[in-house]
């Protein structure tokens, strides 16, 4: 199977790719591309500016991404209780691709963490609203709480709770493909 992971983030440290790395880490016997956002900056999307201009390369690049995967891991950075602006802008310009639901229907795996009590919670439960238009099949979610106190540089996710969830909600979205 092949996998896409990334972060809703532009973060050169961010804790969202972190937990998306480590969660495909539950995936070994698969082919797995962890992508960074920051190689996909674009300029912000404005109407104007793709009548001029077009679809930058960028953006029809992570729709390529997106349609030569079996499945997608995502950890959306939760900023003021929705999307970054680097993530949001991604999906703006995915979106002006014609004939496109953003996440081509594929199947997905949906996470959040935050270094506060709320785990990012705020930002999944704005996605799962906006899924079904989008395209993304969210088979499982998965939110980590107070970030710094729960996962280890090198160990991963350190409460073994938490981690006891992640690996079930992995093995849930396994299951979706047999």
């Amino acid at each position: 199977m092949k996998i896409l992971a990334f972060a809703g983030s532009n973060s050169e440290v961010s804790i969202n790719k972190k937990l998306v790395t480590f969660a495909a880490s539950f995936f070994p016997n698969d082919e797995v591309e962890i992508l960074d956002l920051n190689d996909y900056e674009m300029p912000f999307y404005k109407h104007e500016r793709e009548q001029q201009t077009g679809i930058p390369e960028l953006a029809k690049d992570f729709a390529k991404k997106i349609d030569g995967a079996d499945l997608i891991l995502m950890s959306l950075a939760e900023h003021n209780s929705a999307y970054s602006a680097a993530f949001k802008n991604v999906f703006d310009w995915v979106s002006r691709i014609k004939d496109r639901k953003h996440f081509g229907e594929k199947p997905m795996f949906l996470m959040a963490t935050a270094p506060g009590n709320g785990g990012g919670k705020n930002v999944i439960e704005v996605f799962l609203k906006r899924a079904p238009f989008s395209g993304a099949n969210v088979v499982e979610s998965f939110s980590l709480p107070n970030f710094r106190d729960r996962f280890e540089e090198g160990k991963g996710i350190t409460d073994q709770e938490k981690l006891d969830e992640l690996k079930s909600k992995v093995e849930t979205v396994k299951q979706f493909f047999q």
